[in-house]
């Protein structure tokens, strides 16, 4: 599974533009007065405007190749405010062989850059802009994340993630290319005190060739 696009929402898409395009360095696809559209390695990432005062949060994660955290480390530590978790701006997570570092964005979402072992995807060249590889993550938030990961994979022949986990309130659908990482509402997103919240997202994804869209609000 892969993620081609993502659909947010954001208050200030001015603001938005801004972070993203400036501050971290996304090249923008496509601009209107309602939408602005970033090109994330070989994905898409799109904030639609709303006029809800409050702004909308989510939690997303970009993927990098696996022998680049610390330089990635170095390399956003110029551009913007990270999050400390467990002692370090970086986390292990031995089950998912994997390392994470967390930071916001102008909105308060929860952003990561993300290597995976498994993946094999070492790469030799200085960490820029154009190691940010994909959009690794999304987070949904349901009532029942069993049960919204239950319809997921049998709409779409994908599987719960192997390496877990598998809760009544957070479960990942996927593999290392993308996941679904489902959480009940109110459940703080790791390793911050923000509760996940319901926001409308639109993910278009590719699997063996096929490709789906979901929404979800």
């Amino acid at each position: 599974m892969k993620i081609q696009e993502l659909l947010l929402l954001t208050n200030n898409i001015s603001e938005t533009k801004l972070f993203y395009s400036q501050t971290i360095g996304f090249d923008i696809v496509k601009e209107t007065k309602k939408s602005i559209s970033f090109i994330v390695g070989t994905s898409k990432l799109t904030f639609e405007l709303t006029d809800i005062k409050h702004s909308p949060k989510y939690h997303f994660a970009f993927n990098i190749p696996s022998n680049k955290i610390e330089e990635a480390l170095e390399w956003i530590l110029q551009k913007t405010n990270l999050i400390f978790a467990e002692n370090s701006y970086v986390t292990e997570f031995d089950n998912w062989r994997a390392k994470a570092i967390y930071f916001f964005d102008n909105n308060k979402n929860i952003l990561e850059l993300i290597s995976r072992s498994d993946l094999n995807n070492n790469n030799d060249n200085p960490f820029s802009i154009e190691q940010i590889l994909n959009i690794n993550e999304i987070g949904l938030v349901t009532d029942m994340p069993i049960q919204t990961g239950n319809e997921i994979i049998h709409q779409k022949e994908i599987d719960f993630f192997m390496k877990g986990p598998r809760k009544d309130d957070f479960v990942a659908v996927g593999c290392d290319d993308a996941l679904f990482v489902i959480s009940s509402p109110n459940r703080s997103w790791y390793p911050t005190q923000e509760k996940a919240e319901k926001w409308k997202v639109r993910a278009t994804i590719n699997i063996a060739n096929k490709e789906y869209e979901l929404e979800y609000n």
